[in-house]
């Protein structure tokens, strides 16, 4: 029997959601093969409800506009993407389904985002593609690590060696890096 860890994400995969007023559609770089699989299993309903926000630069946005979205915006970078999403939450009505597409962190951050307005992590269609790297946060000094693919990491802050531990916090959207050697006396 395996044993599941409760605080890590579980990423349900990308499916259009059949009931849904309007689809709300979020993708990092990682993410718009994803979402290009979706619009595919999509009805052809689908794509005129749905509203997709995706990263532009570096080839990006070529083909989303040929999905059908009734709106593609394509924004410079992931604060701009996260503001507009922002926008969005403010004026969404009931019956919107919110999917989300890309890396861990991307989807951390839309996730805490949507939580500000009361949209729980498992309402959320999540897809992680990209790197398996992780933010991790010295819960010493607070400040955050990006990028971590190893079990270990020194704190960019304080200097400690950190263990990350696999458990995750959806409020700060890391996870925990703790003293590696506590038990040993700094001088």
């Amino acid at each position: 029997m395996s044993r599941v860890n409760p605080s890590r994400p579980v990423y349900s995969g990308l499916d259009p959601d059949p009931c849904a007023q309007a689809h709300l559609i979020l993708a990092d770089a990682e993410g718009v093969a994803a979402v290009i699989e979706l619009f595919v299993k999509g009805d052809g309903a689908f794509a005129p409800r749905a509203t997709l926000l995706s990263l532009a630069g570096n080839g990006l946005g070529q083909g989303l506009d040929r999905l059908g979205a009734k709106l593609l915006r394509l924004l410079p970078d992931v604060p701009a993407l996260l503001r507009d999403f922002a926008e969005r939450m403010a004026d969404a009505l009931m019956g919107t389904t919110i999917y989300v597409a890309g890396s861990e962190a991307f989807i951390g951050e839309a996730a805490r985002l949507a939580g500000s307005y009361g949209i729980a992590f498992a309402s959320l269609r999540t897809e992680h593609r990209g790197s398996i790297a992780r933010r991790v946060q010295c819960v010493h000094c607070k400040s955050t690590e990006e990028q971590v693919v190893a079990a270990t990491v020194i704190c960019s802050h304080c200097n400690l060696r950190l263990m990350v531990r696999d458990h995750y916090s959806h409020r700060l959207n890391a996870f925990m890096g703790v003293w590696m050697d506590a038990e040993d006396r700094r001088t």
